[in-house]
């Protein structure tokens, strides 16, 4: 399996457009030490001719010019990407499905009430459905393990188990809507599976963790872990107001080195870190404490293979 993180910030990436916090003023002006970074992107092969998207995030276009593997490769309309796997209908996850309009062939993995609130109450994905056979959405439940195909229903090698982690449906989703909508189907994260038994984690929100998602943390290669905030007060620290991180669905890092400490089997890689979060800066103590705990902080264009 070849892993490849084509984008590693939260929302809004880094620096964000409308943010002048320290971190992102430094980084316009030269004097930062670190990486700007786009929004959060996977893509994972097991043959590398075949590649599966994890979410589609707004930066997408720009990250798959930045890949040549995901250049296409023959004749006039072509692209190696396969499909894409949603772990929620959040703005940032989904809006990159867009820029994949042009009519070619794809399959695109979520829970049933994320496949309702993008296909039937959002006009604008009907860009992906124009023409017989344009996209193939397949429906996945939280617990079962599944294959990856392409739009024609042939095999990647890859597998996939979704575990639901939120139950808590995006801002634009209506009061009426969420009513009729799984409660445990909101977010989800993945662990992949390729032929020869290597195993990712790739969990990019997670609210709280409990005995057995530890357990399956423990028996992955490799972990991509939520590092949205270092703080559960880091937004109203920064802006003077605004929601915890535990109120926006994410553990605070500096909670999430006690926690997974006794998960020591795979190699731990936080991504979906937001613009304020202080370990995003070398020069920190943030930032030291997490490497000394033995976790690295992901940054746009890294690859491994397993």
């Amino acid at each position: 399996m070849q892993v490849k993180i084509l984008g590693s910030a939260a929302g809004g990436a880094f620096p964000q457009w409308n943010c002048a916090c320290a971190n992102c003023r430094a980084v316009r002006a030269g004097a930062f030490r670190g990486a700007a970074r786009s929004q959060t992107q996977v893509a994972i092969t097991q043959d590398e001719q075949s590649w599966f998207l994890l979410g589609a995030s707004p930066d997408l276009r720009m990250q798959i010019e930045g890949m040549p593997q995901l250049h296409p490769r023959e004749g006039i309309r072509q692209s190696p990407i396969a499909g894409i796997v949603l772990a929620n209908a959040d703005l940032d996850h989904v809006l990159g499905l867009l820029l994949l309009r042009e009519l070619q062939p794809l399959r695109i993995y979520s829970t049933g009430s994320v496949r309702r609130i993008l296909r039937e109450d959002n006009s604008m994905f009907g860009m992906l459905q124009r023409i017989p056979n344009q996209t193939a959405w397949s429906d996945f439940e939280s617990g079962k393990l599944f294959s990856l195909c392409n739009a024609q229903g042939e095999e990647s090698g890859l597998r996939c188990q979704a575990w639901s982690l939120s139950e808590h449906y995006p801002a634009y989703v209506t009061e009426d809507r969420r009513g009729q909508l799984v409660t445990g189907e909101a977010s989800m994260g993945f662990v992949l599976e390729s032929g020869s038994g290597s195993r990712v984690a790739y969990m990019p929100a997670v609210p709280q963790l409990d005995d057995a998602l530890l357990h399956q943390l423990e028996s992955c290669d490799v972990l991509l872990f939520d590092g949205t905030f270092w703080s559960d007060d880091e937004l109203i620290r920064v802006q003077g107001s605004g929601q915890t991180a535990l109120q926006m669905g994410h553990i605070p890092v500096e909670n999430i080195l006690t926690k997974l400490a006794g998960v020591r089997r795979p190699r731990k890689i936080f991504l979906h870190i937001n613009n304020t979060n202080p370990m995003l800066n070398e020069a920190s103590t943030q930032y030291r404490q997490v490497r000394d705990a033995g976790w690295e902080i992901a940054e746009d264009g890294w690859q491994f293979n397993l």
